[in-house]
């Protein structure tokens, strides 16, 4: 392990709430936008180009192109790729939310993890303000086992650091017996899902 991914696992350790995803998103149904998609029904693959949208639960993920891949019991993985992609997910039971930028996006179902490379950026919202952020080349994320892994260097890089930004907390109250943040009343609610577009065998459709 070098330097650079130890550095940041210790301070993971140290600040860093369990990051566990919204249980209740891998019951909901995949929804997609988009301009335009080619459907290849054979090998259960879509590719979306043109503002994409993916919605599932909690989870939004933005991009330019997008390739779903179908797999049995309802299962995918999407890879989301644009200037800048991104996706979003609430944590289950707390209101914080998980925001990723990045050029490419990797979201797996089966495995409920996230890897974002290249330019990749991951905040931590809490009250939509975000209280930390972790940047480097390549980070994944698996809301199962909830652990981070950081690398400063994306492919193809010939340098890159990881950074770490912590915000001092505030003392909040917690919602009786929840251990959850409150926030005030009037904080608007970041995610909006897509309307429910589908297509044969449930692979999702785009509109204009």
């Amino acid at each position: 392990m070098t330097r650079t991914r130890l550095a940041v696992w210790i301070a993971l350790a140290l600040f860093c709430l369990p990051v566990q995803a919204e249980r209740a998103d891998r019951e909901k149904p995949t929804n997609i936008e988009a301009d335009k998609l080619e459907y290849d029904d054979a090998r259960q693959i879509t590719v979306f180009t043109g503002h994409v949208l993916l919605t599932k639960g909690t989870i939004v993920i933005r991009g330019d192109r997008l390739v779903l891949r179908q797999f049995s019991e309802g299962m995918q993985t999407a890879v989301a790729t644009g200037k800048r992609a991104s996706f979003r997910q609430k944590r289950e039971g707390m209101e914080q939310i998980i925001n990723g930028f990045a050029n490419q996006i990797e979201y797996d179902s089966r495995s409920e993890t996230l890897k974002l490379t290249s330019d990749a950026l991951i905040k931590r919202l809490e009250c939509d303000v975000a209280i930390d952020e972790i940047t480097g080349g390549v980070i994944v994320y698996n809301a199962q086992s909830e652990l981070f892994t950081v690398d400063g260097k994306a492919p193809g890089d010939a340098s890159g650091r990881v950074r770490i930004i912590i915000q001092p907390r505030a003392d909040t109250k917690s919602e009786a017996g929840t251990g959850a943040a409150k926030c005030p009343p009037g904080t608007p609610v970041p995610l909006k899902p897509a309307a429910s577009l589908a297509s044969p065998r449930g692979t999702a459709a785009a509109s204009r």
